[in-house]
């Protein structure tokens, strides 16, 4: 006689609710990190010092490999006065469609930034699969002669795969403030479809999005020239504009590779960098992997 197979039996993990908290203090002439995390978010560790001990490198783990719905992570970052800091990620995130709740994977950032501090954030891509919901939510906050960097690049399906982002969603809102005064706010919604994919006034089937923006100073008119024609020469196949914010610099791209926006606001950073802080750009080791 043959025993019963057991019953099969389904459960939804829990979601993953990482958080990451990042401070830095100016210690004599040497930006210093204090730094708490809860799983999957990890820091790498010892702090890097690429470029001498004023700017800390700092390189944010994602253990999990990626987020599906409901997967949570707060990020939040604190820079006292003078402090100087780049963080980055350790490699593209990832945010997965295969999963039965119909929920978003969520960020939640907050950076405040000190007098005279600097904060550079710099992630890697996001690839967000098709299907996949993804709500990332940052608030910025600057001190008096505090400076905020940052850029943004996002993927949307696994053009690899042939995915055409016809659905899901992203919905994304970054607000920066200082001293209380909104400076730039910048809300975004893409809600796939097939008229989104396809508009010529929408993704014009370009599965790569990126915004680079500088906010706290007011560049000079030369600079935002210099970046435009960095722009011509290092753009192929995307569209792309770079223009003045009410106090600072705003870069956008639409296009086809990760890789072409990165070079271009890699250049962008480099322009201005001189400008904001003083020294000259120096990439993370993390990024010539």
């Amino acid at each position: 006689m043959t025993s019963p197979q057991p019953a099969l039996v389904s459960f939804q993990a829990e979601p993953w609710h990482g958080q990451a908290h990042l401070t830095y203090q100016k210690q004599g002439i040497k930006t210093v990190p204090l730094v708490k995390t809860q799983a999957p978010l990890k820091v790498q560790t010892p702090p890097f010092y690429p470029e001498g001990p004023q700017t800390c490198h700092t390189v944010l783990l994602h253990t999990a490999g990626g987020m599906v719905g409901g997967d949570r992570l707060s990020i939040n970052i604190n820079l006292e006065a003078n402090a100087s800091a780049l963080v980055t990620t350790a490699a593209a995130a990832k945010i997965y469609s295969d999963h039965p709740q119909q929920l978003p994977a969520q960020i939640q950032g907050h950076a405040q930034v000190g007098p005279g501090a600097c904060l550079e954030w710099f992630p890697q891509e996001t690839i967000v699969f098709e299907g996949a919901h993804y709500h990332p939510h940052w608030q910025v906050d600057l001190a008096p002669d505090a400076t905020w960097v940052g850029w943004d690049i996002l993927r949307l399906g696994r053009t690899a795969r042939g995915e055409r982002f016809t659905q899901g969603g992203v919905r994304s809102h970054l607000s920066v403030f200082q001293n209380q005064r909104l400076l730039w706010t910048d809300p975004q919604q893409i809600a796939g479809s097939e008229s989104l994919w396809s508009s010529p006034q929408a993704l014009d089937e370009c599965p790569v999005i990126g915004t680079f923006a500088w906010v706290g100073q007011q560049p000079e008119a030369a600079e935002i020239e210099t970046i435009r024609e960095l722009g011509s020469t290092l753009i192929q196949r995307g569209v792309w504009g770079a223009t003045r914010l009410q106090q600072g610099l705003l870069c956008r791209y639409r296009g086809h590779s990760s890789s072409e926006a990165k070079r271009w606001f890699e250049a962008a950073w480099s322009q201005i960098r001189p400008h904001y802080l003083g020294r000259c750009a120096v990439a993370p080791r993390v990024w010539q992997r």
